[in-house]
């Protein structure tokens, strides 16, 4: 019964809640800002030893650090092409961004049965520590691509994969706390991943979406009972609410998951300001915090297959691109700072070296100097708010 009144709920919600202007949403947005992220506090002022200070003199205040996390992957930490934009890399990523997301895709981080890469995370995990950052995995389950060495039958395959989840999560205790559970399930049979993983496809098929997601949290849950566990989707839609976040609940009818996870590739444009407003309230109405975890403007020509279209093509960042990410990274920031529901931003990727698709998708560029978009962004996070 709770998880149709959770659905009735986000039904509810999208029919009776009138879409916002885009002018309105903007214009209110320093007001929502300063009501959902400043607060009063009352601060008694003393010396080393707990005397009173003596009246007159001055104290100086400065915020060192936002509780929302500002964040992106941090998949290229050490492996730039020359040590000196390895070394431009981790300084821009640290004086701008206070959380990081890690990858753990199965396939790559462990190639070879029972010899995960464990150490190099370990690196980068004492690294995001070292500068104040908080770390997450991506993603512990996603059917993307199968492991050369699973087993051929996708019983054996399923029950791996849910045991690596509970792996994973109990050898990070501690260190990484926050996790992507369980990635883009809403449509998990389409026909990309059907083709690359057809054993997690099937077994994925064969247990039933409910009963895989419902495994997969308990998984994470159990190795470690205070994560963060994130539930993640492409989809925006109704379907990613009524697929999967509607049916991640436990026999009683309470929410697996603490976080809805929210990805917006922007590669053929920018989202209009009244669409970043709609998936909020969208999503918002689940009553738990919304992560946007794969976050992306481009910098460069806009679409999502032109190198598809054109292997020749060479996917480039250029001024005026440029200049248009940097004001369509303020907008879209602004509106999510602006939400109560949202507690986080992830970009993707962090520099064009390297980046997915080879798209000019960073705040830095090749060489790692930064964009307008990152200055911009340092001026809000760092400034501004």
């Amino acid at each position: 019964m709770k998880t149709l009144h959770v659905l009735a709920l986000w039904m509810l919600g999208s029919v009776f809640s009138g879409p916002l202007a885009a002018n309105d949403i903007l214009a209110d947005a320093e007001a929502r800002i300063e009501r959902y992220r400043m607060g009063e506090v009352v601060l008694r002022v003393i010396g080393p030893a707990g005397q009173p200070i003596p009246a007159g003199r001055r104290a100086r205040i400065e915020q060192t650090r936002h509780k929302f996390l500002f964040g992106s992957n941090i998949f290229m930490l050490g492996k730039g092409r020359r040590p000196a934009e390895d070394a431009a890399y981790k300084n821009y990523f640290a004086n701008l961004l206070n959380y990081a997301t890690l990858p753990f895709y199965w396939w790559e981080y462990e190639p070879l049965a029972g010899q995960p890469n464990d150490a190099a995370t370990e690196a980068i995990v004492a690294w995001c520590r070292g500068h104040n950052v908080t770390a997450k995995g991506h993603p512990l389950a996603w059917n993307w691509e199968d492991p050369a060495w699973l087993p051929t039958d996708p019983t054996a395959a399923m029950r791996l994969q849910l045991g690596r989840i509970g792996e994973c999560v109990a050898w990070f205790r501690g260190k990484v706390e926050v996790w992507d559970v369980v990635n883009e399930a809403t449509h998990y049979d389409r026909p990309e991943p059907k083709a690359q993983a057809p054993l997690l496809t099937e077994a994925i098929s064969r247990m039933g979406v409910r009963a895989y997601l419902r495994a997969a949290f308990k998984a994470a849950r159990t190795a470690n009972a205070k994560a963060v566990l994130v539930i993640n989707d492409y989809r925006t839609d109704s379907a990613y609410a009524e697929r999967v976040i509607s049916q991640l609940v436990d026999e009683s009818g309470r929410p697996l998951y603490d976080v809805i996870g929210i990805q917006s590739h922007q590669h053929s444009g920018a989202w209009p300001v009244a669409k970043i407003w709609e998936v909020c309230e969208r999503f918002a109405v689940f009553g738990k915090p919304l992560h946007f975890t794969e976050t992306t403007f481009l910098s460069g020509k806009a679409g999502w297959d032109l190198k598809k279209k054109d292997p020749r093509f060479k996917w480039e960042s250029t001024p005026e691109g440029e200049q248009r990410q940097g004001e369509e990274v303020t907008r879209f920031y602004t509106v999510l700072f602006s939400h109560p529901a949202v507690e986080a931003i992830t970009w993707w990727d962090f520099a064009d070296q390297g980046a997915w698709r080879d798209a000019p998708a960073g705040l830095l560029r090749e060489n790692m100097t930064p964009k307008p978009a990152y200055e911009a962004l340092l001026r809000l996070i760092k400034g501004k708010w």
